[in-house]
């Protein structure tokens, strides 16, 4: 079995950066294959091509939800395309959002929780089966 791929969409006005990384780690201990754009978009790279290339390579779509997303433009358009493409959506929510600031999407499906780090990767994996190689 392959292991699953993760797209991690996310506001990059965002300031918890060291939770993004972390889970990603957690994510990728369990064998997961983890698209974050920092990682993967080389210098000189173009930038919508490779995230295009991303979404469409990727299992799982991943939006690390909070205030400053749920206004993002990238954040509708990586939506659309990801819905486009029959793509797995998975919302982690910060406890203290509105949940009326979610977008429709999100809000008719079952999202998680923003914990520790470690703790949101093992409910992922849990809950939406995800199976690592």
């Amino acid at each position: 079995m392959t292991a699953s791929k993760v797209f991690i969409s996310y506001s990059h006005q965002d300031a918890d950066k060291e939770w993004r990384r972390e889970f990603v780690d957690a994510l990728e201990q369990q064998g997961v294959d983890v698209w974050l754009d920092e990682q993967r978009i080389r210098p000189g790279d173009s930038i919508s091509d490779a995230i295009e290339k991303g979404l469409r390579g990727s299992d799982t779509i991943i939006y690390l939800i909070n205030p400053q997303s749920v206004k993002s433009g990238n954040l509708y358009f990586e939506l659309g395309a990801a819905m486009g493409m029959n793509k797995r959506l998975v919302a982690i929510v910060p406890q203290d959002i509105d949940l009326s600031q979610l977008p429709q999407p999100f809000r008719k499906r079952k999202f998680l929780w923003r914990q520790s780090p470690k703790e949101t990767a093992d409910a992922f994996l849990c809950d939406v089966s995800v199976k690592a190689a």
